[in-house]
């Protein structure tokens, strides 16, 4: 039995991860979509099972008006005093130079909950973490935002006391270590009497890592290592690239692990595009003589299988296929929408998601267009390969060019592609594709299927590595193809040269610009794996 990279595959970033019992669970960033903060849990570090999200309402997380690539960013998940801790923050812009965030607090006494209101805790950069020192006191680092001109943006990782008593900062914060490379991602733990500084560096493209620092006492002096623990910076051909930014957990038998990010991008002729974006991984570490953390194969690069812990090897685990995260939906269940779907910057609700009045079928009500950044109707599974074929049927009848609704892959309001069912004013109901590729917005084909009543149309999409190409059907069995053949490597953190930081969904959406609330009913939303056949 191996651990096999990524142990979470598909969108799944900034993952932090803490032993919750002989088990462990891992907390990743959820951006702009909704709930807030997905957990997974797993026995032995093989196997992962969806737990649920952390931030499930509005009164703890409110996403309305928030950026593409904003929002959620790097929880840190931590385990003190017989609660479970989480920080993380919102960013609410991005542009230059300034970062308007706010960091919060939220505890419960189970990875299940109830969690706690939020508290709020400063605003003076991202990625915060908690450290528990054994003397009970707790501190709270963060990235430092720089946002004067001539400095440097990332300022250095601010420590500041944290009274969990009161509820909030205490003291002055003051900076415990600067570099002239890009520093973030500060997690902080202690072994024997030192201090280890575990930091994201590089940024997260192509030179990203990880570079340990270590410190006599927790407010510094910190020594840098010399070499990085993990970074895939000098590897360009290899499968895993950008690797970087993580978190450590020691096993109930006291061996390390390392849980970090990575992308599998595909190598097409315009360069790298990481459609799935950046996925979880782990690595086995150990503590070398000379104190120093390193990966337990050697070198730093990380591996695509890893040993198990010791306690589990003889178990009789078999780990899922990653087509199981792809699994086929056969239909809507009247009790809500099963793990793994996602919204945008609002919850689903039964103003908008109806999933009761016509069992079996999901039932959405118009909302904003797709480049909204407000109220959009959508909701999407994480794409986790690359060959997979999506399927979903919809009836709706469309009275007015400004309503729309049918099978789109999105990665945000500037990318996406949309084969929708939509009316013109002299062809009556038609089936076309918006295509949004860097604010470059096309449309494409719309076909005529004014039958005299508004018959149910399937409609697919086929994902062949960087290839899309959509279908329609009126029995879903026999398919037309529609359109070009797109360009999926647009749907990338890496295409564009702006920041990106999510990977690409594939869902059902409606949009009724009129305000009429029109309504458009989903029979299932299929996905399955495919191998090469169907493009080469």
């Amino acid at each position: 039995m191996q651990i096999i990279n990524p142990v979470l595959p598909g969108f799944h970033p900034d993952p932090s991860i803490v032993r919750a019992g002989d088990g462990y669970i891992v907390a990743t960033s959820t951006f702009e979509w909704f709930p807030g903060v997905r957990l997974h849990r797993s026995a032995d570090l093989v196997t992962w099972k969806p737990a649920g999200h952390v931030l499930t309402s509005v009164d703890q997380l409110d996403l309305a008006g928030i950026p593409d690539s904003g929002g959620v960013w790097a929880p840190s998940l931590s385990y003190a005093g017989g609660r479970y801790w989480l920080v993380y923050s919102v960013l609410r812009t991005l542009g230059k130079p300034y970062k308007d965030l706010d960091n919060f607090l939220v505890t419960a006494p189970a990875p299940e909950g109830p969690w706690s209101d939020p508290v709020y805790l400063n605003s003076s950069g991202f990625d915060p973490s908690l450290f528990h020192d054994d003397d009970g006191r707790h501190y709270l680092l963060n990235v430092r935002w720089d946002h004067r001109e001539g400095q440097r943006r990332f300022g250095g990782i601010l420590l500041q006391e944290f009274d969990a008593a009161a509820g909030r900062l205490i003291g002055r914060p003051q900076v415990i270590m600067a570099s002239e490379e890009l520093i973030e991602g500060p997690d902080l733990y202690k072994r024997g009497s030192e201090y280890f500084l575990m930091l994201a560096e590089g940024g997260t493209g192509a030179n990203h890592g990880i570079r340990m620092a270590r410190a006599p006492s927790v407010d510094g002096p910190y020594q840098p290592d010399d070499v990085a623990l993990l970074t895939t910076r000098d590897v360009p051909a290899y499968p895993l690239q950008n690797a970087g930014h993580g978190s450590l957990v020691e096993t109930p038998g006291g061996e390390w692990y390392l849980a970090h990010l990575a992308s599998r991008p595909l190598r097409t002729p315009e360069g790298p595009r990481s459609i799935l974006g950046r996925e979880t991984c782990l690595q086995k570490v150990v503590w070398a003589d000379d104190g120093w953390l390193r990966l337990a194969h050697g070198g730093h690069h990380p591996a695509l299988t890893v040993a198990v812990p010791d306690r589990a090897a003889g178990a009789a685990v078999v780990p899922e296929p990653m087509g199981l995260a792809c699994a086929e939906e056969s239909g809507f269940d009247p009790g809500g929408l099963s793990e793994g779907w996602a919204s945008l910057r609002r919850p689903t609700g039964a103003d908008w998601l109806d999933l009761t009045t016509r069992p079996g079928w999901a039932r959405l009500r118009g909302g904003h267009s797709l480049q909204s950044q407000f109220a959009q109707s959508l909701v999407a599974r994480r794409l986790v390969t690359t060959r997979c074929t999506i399927t979903t049927a919809v009836e709706f009848c469309p009275r007015d060019i400004t309503h729309m609704a049918g099978l789109v892959l999105y990665y945000d309001t500037r990318g996406y592609y949309y084969l929708r069912l939509s009316h013109d004013d002299h062809l009556g109901r038609v089936l076309g594709i918006v295509a949004n590729e860097a604010e470059d917005t096309s449309e494409h084909a719309n076909i005529p299927l004014d039958e005299g009543r508004c018959p149910v149309v399937h409609l697919r999409a086929d994902l062949g590595d960087a290839r899309l190409r959509f279908s329609y059907s009126h029995d879903g069995a026999q398919w037309t193809p529609i359109g070009p053949v797109f360009d999926a490597g647009t749907l990338s953190d890496d295409y564009g040269g702006r920041l990106r930081f999510t990977g690409a969904f594939a869902g059902i959406c409606a949009q009724d610009l009129s305000g009429s609330s029109i309504y458009a009913d989903f029979a299932h939303f299929t996905t399955r794996l495919e191998d090469s056949a169907r493009w080469d």
